[in-house]
């Protein structure tokens, strides 16, 4: 059930709504198990088969959890992250490395390949940084609904953002339709329109631009510059309105149920440095990266030599949780290496003028997106000599919607700043109410796209 869908928007959002405020009235006592039963039917529209997989791990993580809070074994969380990341690593890359490992070592492993239960990727990070956190000894045990909550509440299940749980476990505690519920409802309908607007009217415009240019470059089709540009650009503005319009929906319906999840894009094209970028982009994973990974590697307290290798490690794994290929690895290297020039740049005392930063920065991300879209690196060579001017230059672009996606992606502000600044009033309700019926008849009249992320 996509949120950009009418099945979701007019059928199971109003519905669950509806639900969760009756349960409020009538049986208070049950209002969180009733909204994680609402998760998990969300959940389960998808594919009911894989209802069982995030049950069981909700399961076995919570007793894991409470087994460590009564006998403190050392061993028992290491242990349970490890099972979590195995269990994603089967699903998500056991055909990628029995490939690699026939490809390495001339092997004749079966490379086996199993349906990628969605949000695998998000709900396996959620149980690791719970139990990473429990072992440190941050996070407190909770109750089965409320960790069943933090793992399935449906808004963020399927694409985060990656939410700790110190951030959203306390406010299960307040009822939806509390006080001040129309003020929270009313910003949560300003981000689902904004999500919804940038979805279906940019993100699935440009997929028009990007989508053809990157089929004839896998076809092996002649391709002029202006062509590969079109299409690089395109992609680069898609993945940003596609992305961060699914997490502006998401942010939308959870604080129409009472829960305020982090802020996760804040106009990363304007980012003036690399390491700017990923404090601005998917900004949930790079704090997971960060604290979960960069840190416990060394992070910069232990050299210089170290805190590069910590830098590549790090974004290369990142670049391998977004998808089981080679390109994705060689994407988050790219930036790895990216990070680690800033670094190296900082430590020399070097300054650059911001506008040049941010020319130079946009530029490398534009051209790193060609191995996160590429479906090999035959395929991104080709790009990547294409734009370097290897083929005939062919017509001037298509401006008509890159100009103002472009506009639009740069500028700002936010949804998030919109939503959260706006002052209720009748005229906002009514062009509001307007903006919505609008952007459900072009649903009807444009072909829809999964979310990108959904993949992952």
């Amino acid at each position: 059930m996509l949120f950009n869908s009418f099945p979701f928007l007019l059928v199971f959002l109003p519905a669950a709504l509806l639900i969760q405020a009756l349960a409020e009235r009538y049986a208070s006592p049950l209002r969180l198990q009733v909204l994680l039963a609402l998760s998990l039917i969300f959940y389960g529209y998808w594919d009911w088969r894989f209802v069982p997989l995030i049950v069981a791990s909700i399961l076995v993580n919570w007793i894991v959890a409470r087994l460590f809070g009564k006998r403190r074994p050392t061993f028992v969380l290491p242990l349970a992250i490890v099972a979590n990341l195995l269990v994603l690593g089967v699903f998500k890359y056991a055909g990628f490395f029995a490939a690699l490992a026939n490809a390495i070592g001339g092997l004749d492993l079966p490379e086996l390949r199993f349906a990628l239960p969605l949000g695998i990727s998000f709900f396996t990070f959620h149980h690791v940084m719970y139990l990473a956190d429990l072992d440190a000894g941050i996070a407190p045990l909770y109750g089965l609904t409320r960790y069943g909550l933090y793992i399935a509440f449906f808004p963020q299940v399927l694409s985060g953002p990656l939410v700790r749980w110190s951030e959203v476990m306390h406010q299960f505690d307040a009822r939806a339709f509390g006080e001040g519920w129309q003020e929270r409802f009313g910003r949560g309908l300003i981000l689902i329109a904004f999500g919804l607007a940038k979805k279906t009217i940019f993100g699935d415009g440009l997929a028009n631009y990007a989508n053809p240019i990157f089929n004839l470059a896998a076809e092996h089709a002649a391709l002029t510059v202006m062509q590969a540009w079109e299409g690089v650009l395109a992609f680069t503005l898609q993945i940003y309105f596609d992305f961060s319009g699914y997490t502006d929906m998401a942010l939308g319906i959870a604080l129409m149920f009472g829960i305020s999840l982090p802020q996760n894009f804040n106009v990363p094209y304007r980012a003036t440095s690399i390491a700017d970028f990923w404090r601005r982009w998917h900004m949930t994973l790079s704090r997971f990266l960060r604290d979960y990974l960069y840190i416990p590697l060394g992070g910069n307290r232990h050299g210089l030599a170290r805190q590069l290798l910590a830098l590549l490690v790090t974004m290369a794994l990142g670049g391998l949780w977004h998808g089981a290929a080679l390109t994705f690895v060689a994407w988050g290297l790219v930036h790895g290496l990216g990070l680690g020039v800033g670094v190296l740049w900082r430590k020399a005392g070097l300054h650059m003028p911001a506008l040049v930063g941010w020319a130079l920065t946009l530029l490398f991300v534009v051209l790193a997106w060609v191995l996160f879209r590429a479906p090999s690196f035959e395929v991104a060579e080709k790009l990547y000599l294409t734009l370097a001017g290897a083929a005939p230059l062919g017509s001037a672009l298509k401006w008509r919607l890159l100009v103002p996606a472009a506009a639009f992606a740069m500028i700002g502000p936010t949804a998030y700043d919109i939503a959260m600044k706006a002052r209720p009033s009748k005229g906002l309700a009514v062009a509001l109410a307007l903006a919505v019926v609008l952007l459900l008849l072009e649903l009807g009249n444009e072909q829809n796209y999964e979310f990108i992320y959904f993949q992952f």
